[in-house]
């Protein structure tokens, strides 16, 4: 029988909408055998995911999508199978935690300064249950008070470069957070990688550098991804010797367009990532 595998997914532990409880069951409804949480930057969702697993027989993995600075840009890097308790990894996040402390404090300064907009930060603390705020939550909070149709335009319109939100990432550096998940036990895999605004040369580049820190893993098959892309990763995974991931990206059933348990087959030549799972065996 064929296993399904939701590899990257997100809960209220940082921005998505569902606790990791409910993910879990929603997960499990839709038929998904192995799910991965893989919240930004924490793992602090990872045991209520993991009790509520036991009960519908699913197997959870416990991850975590890492935010890198390379080159100036923003990188996403998800840890699979890691142990949440490894030093390493949970000082490393602690780190990236403080950081985003601060940088959702800024935004709110700027928006304030800046577009005339007070309260943002407020706002954006209240949505995410008072644990990790991120930059989804400030989009939240401006579309529900009427600045903007979606989180869409409020990316566009107040966070991206260039605009009066935005505050640059300082994430920690690749290899960095690449030793922190082989450290914790974990295989190393760069998120959703047609979505990066770079050329095929730094893509691969970037690729390149990923593998010499100790990188496994490329997610050819993504919520974000067209079937091109899923062809494209597909082609670089096997030119760098990577394993083959697949994962939603789930944030919540506010987005029906990346839904759990819905993802396509990895393309024919793939290597699995799980292939060597003795738990998803």
């Amino acid at each position: 029988m064929t296993r399904r595998f939701d590899l990257h997914t997100h809960s209220t532990a940082s921005d998505g909408t569902l606790a990791p409880a409910e993910l879990v069951e929603r997960a499990a409804d839709a038929g998904v055998d192995v799910l991965a949480l893989t919240d930004h930057d924490t793992l602090e969702g990872v045991s209520e995911a993991r009790e509520a697993a036991r009960r519908r027989g699913l197997v959870l993995v416990p991850g975590v999508e890492i935010s890198v600075t390379w080159q100036g840009g923003t990188i996403h890097v998800v840890g699979l199978d890691v142990d949440p308790r490894a030093p390493g990894l949970t000082a490393g996040l602690a780190g990236q935690r403080e950081f985003r402390d601060w940088r959702a404090r800024e935004i709110g300064r700027r928006l304030e300064r800046d577009a005339g907009i007070s309260g943002a930060f407020d706002g954006a603390l209240a949505l995410s249950n008072g644990r990790l705020v991120s930059r989804t939550h400030f989009a939240r909070h401006l579309v529900a008070s009427g600045r903007a149709e979606s989180v869409h335009g409020v990316f566009r319109r107040f966070l991206k470069p260039g605009k009066p939100g935005h505050v640059p990432g300082q994430w920690a550096p690749l290899g960095e957070a690449v030793s922190w998940i082989r450290e914790a036990g974990g295989q190393a895999v760069i998120a959703h990688p047609a979505r990066y605004p770079l050329t095929r040369n730094k893509l691969r580049r970037l690729f390149g550098e990923f593998v010499e820190a100790g990188g496994v893993g490329l997610e050819v098959v993504s919520g974000s991804h067209s079937r091109d892309d899923q062809v494209v990763m597909a082609a670089h995974a096997s030119d760098f010797g990577l394993l083959a991931s697949a994962g939603s990206d789930y944030h919540g059933p506010e987005n029906p367009w990346m839904e759990l348990g819905r993802l396509p087959p990895l393309p024919v030549g793939c290597r699995p990532i799980w292939g060597n799972w003795r738990a998803a065996a």
